[in-house]
């Protein structure tokens, strides 16, 4: 209650209580070490969709993103007038200048967790490069069937930052999705880079959200409470897809299932809508998704206990 007599203008780079807190869970969640940079963030869908322009990217810029991604991650590169690629791998030789790689592990929409040598090896070909490997990991601990790791542990980046950035959400683990409550980690030179871009745009943490979000970044207990809602959501949702003749693929992490039924998108999309379920049909994340579709875990219990029994009728 007390930090919401806030009139003053609050701190761009964060309250030195919330960056604490910030790199107090980076080091304990993420294995983060040594020097690296922090910075509260108006969620992390605004960072994604300015992220290109604020580091300089440009037309004749070349920006990597996964085949199956979050649709902002496109927004953001044709915002800032360059061309996006999209790919999974690394490749044999860079299409143009490749300024930025984004991946996402766990991956919206699919679930998918990259292991640690794959991140190695995107970070080491992005490096060659001197481009900034971006790694969402907004549902970092959401893991189900695997442990995803982030690009901050020394495993990936061998206690070494430079050239990283690691995007953070507390929307999904910690039930916040309306305070907007968000943070980038890693390479100092760059945090600073977008800490000058933010002050002069203006987008500014307000200071009960930053209080709210210190809370809740020192308090693991909620985050294991919020966990076990999503895992008994997913179990039975897993279970009744399969029975209506979904497969299920990945998945392996995150907060959503990515299921098909070996048909354009937008029948599944139709056949649950009939139901009255609605999902997102996997084209929105790009041309592979074209026979999927995103079945979140968001809902409340009973809404996910009526569509359970929706699929079984």
């Amino acid at each position: 209650m007390s930090a919401s007599n806030a009139p003053a203008y609050p701190l761009t780079a964060g309250t030195p209580e919330l960056r604490a807190s910030i790199a107090g869970w980076l080091a304990r969640r993420c294995g983060a070490v040594g020097d690296f940079g922090v910075l509260p963030t108006i969620g992390s869908k605004e960072l994604v969709a300015s992220l290109p322009r604020a580091l300089g990217v440009g037309p004749g810029d070349t920006v990597v993103i996964p085949e199956v991604a979050y649709p902002t991650y496109e927004v953001g590169v044709l915002l800032a007038g360059a061309s996006v690629l999209r790919s999974d791998s690394t490749l044999a030789a860079g299409p143009g200048r490749v300024r930025i790689v984004w991946v996402n592990s766990p991956s919206n929409p699919t679930g998918r967790v990259l292991p640690v040598a794959h991140l190695r090896k995107m970070l080491a070909w992005a490096r060659e490069r001197g481009a900034v490997l971006v790694s969402d990991e907004c549902y970092l601990e959401l893991g189900w069937e695997s442990s995803p790791v982030s690009v901050l542990d020394p495993s990936v980046c061998d206690g070494s930052y430079e050239g990283i950035l690691a995007v953070h959400s507390l929307s999904k683990r910690s039930n916040l999705a309306g305070y907007r409550a968000g943070f980038v980690a890693g390479d100092p030179s760059l945090v600073a880079e977008l800490l000058a871009v933010r002050k002069h745009s203006g987008l500014i943490m307000p200071a009960p959200v930053q209080a709210a979000m210190a809370a809740a970044l020192d308090d693991d207990d909620h985050v294991a409470e919020q966990r076990s809602r999503y895992s008994g959501r997913r179990i039975a949702l897993r279970a009744a897809l399969g029975s209506a003749g979904f497969t299920v693929s990945a998945s392996e992490a995150g907060l959503y299932l990515w299921a098909s039924r070996g048909e354009d998108c937008w029948a599944s999309v139709k056949w649950l809508a009939d139901l009255g379920i609605l999902a997102a049909p996997g084209a929105f994340y790009g041309p592979a998704g074209d026979k999927h579709v995103r079945v979140a875990l968001t809902a409340t219990d009973e809404r996910v206990a009526a569509a359970v029994g929706r699929l079984a009728a």
